[in-house]
């Protein structure tokens, strides 16, 4: 029987077969359905300035340009470089590979690839290790994708992915990065320049060494059979570089709206509300600020601009920190990220008391107050550790007080006031009103600068609440919701614009008094975590938070420290070209003088001040005057005594509450300490010496020779 020499070849062979065909990969039906798989909706500013195009992608899907688009000689550069007989082989120019690998078997390295424009596109499809079996997978591929897609195809796909330095992909992006201009209008030199930057990215970057890519475009140029002297004017001519990229301007805009945009969107032309000149703007300003505190550890900050008229969002400002504008769909977004905003909510608490019938005039309680948290004791302080004692609702939203915030919410109950900022788009405040409680008053909930630049510009515009505006062709609400009346909402605007009404805890000349009539409203978390400053005039509304995205404090920083002076310098280029005007106050409003304080001395303390018509006397003193009541300490509380501190220094507040009003001339309170006598005072507080013990407290209220009150035994103890 002959041998069967053939097997071993042909067993060989098959194997070879079966390990090519295990190593291809899939080639799409169609090169386009590549890019229009990956297609977003191109967004672009109210004036139709691009946004947000990323340089991350795996494709070109934003500057993707059609063959007949790209001009005939940055074609003809193109082919002349990487393929000259592209349309005449079928996937594989066999001569120019066999010629690439006698060179570099001659010179025994790598000398060319010999790689044709199809198998440089398989290599973009499938990128693998530049080894000799890829080399040969990628042959095969080729022949299989010139089966598929013609030759137009082929080549629009190449120009439109084929890899730039930057991560730019394509003709269009690198002459944007390079030269910001369109191909239409580039030279030929600059043409050239483009085609050979293609062969090596990192290599040519014009943007290294301007210089090193010359003598490859003058050996392009001859390649291609220019004449000589057109040869001469290319080599003369400079490259004149300029990078004009739109895609840190707006990121995390441009990702917010992708994410809400539905799928049928891809492909289509958003135009935005954002103004990229004033996105530009407040950017600069926010980011010379945080520049400014970061000896304070404050790393982040956001910003946004409304014009509450149009409700549309001007600008959209996230910076600092580990913010990665190259990498904004997946870095946080400190606009809509909830933060808890301090006192910057109280207008809203504040506007509700004034619809249920109190007015700027109405007197309010300004002393200490405490509340029982498990056995211990909560104190409520302001921020200046100051009490004012009685004082009108004006200067209690103006000057930020805590205690008289939390006298109004119990006014207005913490069920309504959470309702109302429910109807005012504060979606981040989704926790039962137990959780929050009286809290709310002074912004323990989490809330977004986007959900808090939503609820001023309804105070601005009336009390009327309009969801922001982000795409120009959306369209807007018939009509909005009437959350607050005018008048609340006016009266809101008045307070904040007023001077007078913060002097006590901001001073007269504060960074808060701006020179065109603007409301503005600070507010600061606890531990310095967050710092706010929002802001409206007669068209805008301004926001800015600023803090530490991985919520850590900062040193110090308040609302008035932090972002108030970038809210100042934001408005004053807004207020550039703008013809100002006042804010609205309601025509229903009446000014009327009216008695606050009387003294024996000096007599009436009046002032002047806004009234809904009707209710100027009546809404000066708040219904339901306050009871008096033993506050402290409360029933059931634990102190401990600290042995590392002298005896004599380490005492406790007795106090009532609840006697303004009722004591006139005087009241004197006796208190009792487990059954004893202990002391008699002129008003409701006493300083006791801590002693280790268990003690009962009882006290009475005496007003001349009339019991006005007394408490029952408060059980309390000092470990």
């Amino acid at each position: 029987m002959r041998p069967r020499w053939w097997i071993v070849p042909a067993a060989l062979a098959a194997g070879l077969i079966a390990a090519t065909m295990h190593s291809m990969s899939p080639l799409p039906g169609r090169l386009s359905e590549i890019v229009r798989d990956s297609e977003r909706a191109a967004i672009t500013d109210r004036n139709g300035v691009p946004l947000g195009v990323s340089y991350q992608n795996r494709w070109n899907s934003f500057d993707y340009v059609p063959l007949h688009a790209i001009p005939d000689f940055l074609l003809q550069a193109i082919l002349t470089s990487e393929d000259r007989h592209f349309y005449q082989h079928h996937g594989v120019d066999f001569a120019a590979l066999a010629g690439a690998a006698w060179q570099d078997v001659k010179s025994r390295s790598r000398v060319r690839g010999g790689s044709t424009i199809s198998e440089q596109v398989v290599r973009i499809l499938h990128p693998r290790p530049r080894t000799l079996w890829s080399k040969w997978v990628e042959l095969w591929e080729a022949l299989l994708l010139e089966s598929r897609a013609s030759k137009g195809e082929i080549l629009e796909f190449y120009c439109n992915e084929l890899p730039y330095a930057s991560n730019r992909r394509g003709v269009v992006q690198a002459a944007s990065h390079y030269f910001d201009r369109d191909l239409s209008t580039l030279t030929r030199k600059e043409m050239l320049a483009l085609v050979v930057l293609a062969r090596a990215p990192s290599g040519y970057d014009l943007y290294r060494d301007s210089q090193r890519v010359e003598p490859a475009i003058g050996r392009l140029a001859q390649a291609m059979d220019l004449p000589p002297a057109e040869r001469e004017e290319i080599a003369a001519a400079p490259l004149v570089l300029d990078s004009n990229d739109w895609s840190e301007d707006a990121p995390h805009f441009v990702s917010w709206l992708r994410r809400r945009l539905p799928r049928e969107e891809a492909g289509r032309t958003i135009r935005s509300t954002l103004d990229i000149h004033l996105q530009r703007l407040v950017r600069d300003i926010v980011a010379e600020r945080l520049r400014s505190l970061s000896k304070l550890t404050v790393g982040n900050a956001a910003a946004i601009v409304v014009d509450h008229r149009s409700n549309e969002v001007l600008a959209w400002v996230v910076v600092g920190g580990t913010e990665s504008l190259q990498h904004a769909d997946d870095a946080i977004d400190a606009v809509v990220s909830p933060r808890q905003p301090g006192s910057a909510l109280k207008p809203f608490l504040y506007a509700a008391a004034l619809d249920q019938g109190w007015s700027p005039a109405t007197m309010l309680d300004d002393s200490p107050m405490a509340e029982t948290i498990g056995s211990g004791l909560h104190e409520f302080k302001n921020y200046s550790r100051s009490f004012y004692g009685r004082i009108t609702l004006r200067e209690a939203l103006g000057n930020s007080l805590n205690i008289p915030a939390l006298r109004t919410i119990g006014f207005v109950g913490p069920a309504p006031y959470l309702d109302r900022l429910h109807r005012l788009g504060f979606a981040s405040l989704n926790r039962d009103v137990s959780i929050y409680k009286e809290g709310l008053a002074l912004g323990n909930g989490e809330v977004t600068l986007f959900e808090m630049a939503q609820g001023y510009a309804a105070l601005a515009e009336k009390g009327v609440f309009r969801p922001l505006k982000t795409v120009q062709d959306e369209a807007p609400p018939e009509r909005g919701e009437q959350v607050y009346s005018p008048e609340a909402a006016s009266l809101i605007g008045n307070i904040l614009s007023d001077p007078l009404a913060r002097h006590l805890e901001f001073g007269y000349s504060s960074v808060l008094n701006l020179p065109v009539q603007t409301a503005v409203k600070t507010g600061t978390s606890t531990d310095y975590r967050d710092a706010w400053t929002m802001g409206f005039d007669s068209r805008y509304v301004v926001g800015i938070w600023m803090g530490n995205l991985d919520r850590s404090p900062m040193d110090g920083v308040t609302g008035a420290v932090g972002p108030a002076l970038a809210l100042r310098s934001i408005f004053a280029e807004l207020h550039l070209d703008e013809r100002t005007q006042p804010l609205y106050l309601s025509p229903r409003l009446v000014r009327k003088e009216v008695c606050l304080k009387t003294d024996a001395e000096t007599g009436c303390t009046q002032r002047s001040e806004f009234f809904l018509s009707g209710t100027e006397e009546s809404s000066i003193e708040p219904p339901g005057e306050p009871p008096i009541e033993l506050s402290r300490p409360t029933q059931g509380l634990q102190m401990a005594f600290d042995p590392r501190i002298p005896p004599e220094l380490q005492s406790f507040d007795f106090r009532i509450d609840g006697l303004t009003g009722k004591c006139e001339p005087s009241c004197t309170v006796d208190w009792r300490l487990n059954g004893a006598r202990l002391a008699t005072t002129d008003g409701g507080d006493y300083r006791w010496p801590v002693r280790r013990g268990k003690y009962d407290l009882r006290a009475e209220v005496h007003r001349g020779g009339e019991l006005l009150f007394a408490s029952g035994d408060i059980h309390f103890q000092v470990k």
